[in-house]
């Protein structure tokens, strides 16, 4: 017996209930670059790190730029309530889309976090926006 199966699967009942719920907490980056493709687009991508500067040198093209400090009532009024917001931040070593996702549930906001973040977008061969693109395209 390995230890992958040393503890037992669980069943395929609770594994239904288990990633079903995990969907409605994540996206991928795939699901959100098909959403940018195909003009479906039906929620707005936040790029929740860094600053202005960092962010227009390398971001994925049609985020906004919303740190999750300046996430409040006041900033989220812009939008309409049931507006479904998608944060992302570095990497899974950043857990700066899991603070802003955490702010705009608190402001009963309905939000994802787009798992991988901007490792995650390079990793799928996604093309990015910013200066820094720009600059090592020429």
């Amino acid at each position: 017996m390995s230890f992958v199966t040393d503890i037992p699967p669980a069943s395929s009942s609770d594994a239904v209930r288990h990633f079903s719920a995990r969907l409605t907490f994540e996206t991928d980056c795939a699901d959100v670059a098909d959403a940018f493709a195909t003009g479906r687009v039906d929620f707005v991508l936040l790029h929740v790190v860094g600053s202005s500067e960092t962010f227009a040198k390398k971001h994925i093209p049609e985020a906004l730029h919303l740190p999750h400090r300046d996430i409040t009532a006041e900033r989220m009024a812009d939008w309409p309530e049931n507006t479904v917001f998608v944060t992302y931040c570095a990497g899974p070593h950043c857990n700066g889309a899991d603070r802003a996702a955490v702010k705009l549930a608190e402001l009963r906001r309905p939000v994802k976090i787009m798992i991988g973040g901007l490792t995650g977008w390079e990793d799928e061969g996604f093309a990015f926006s910013g200066s820094e693109v720009t600059a090592a395209a020429e």
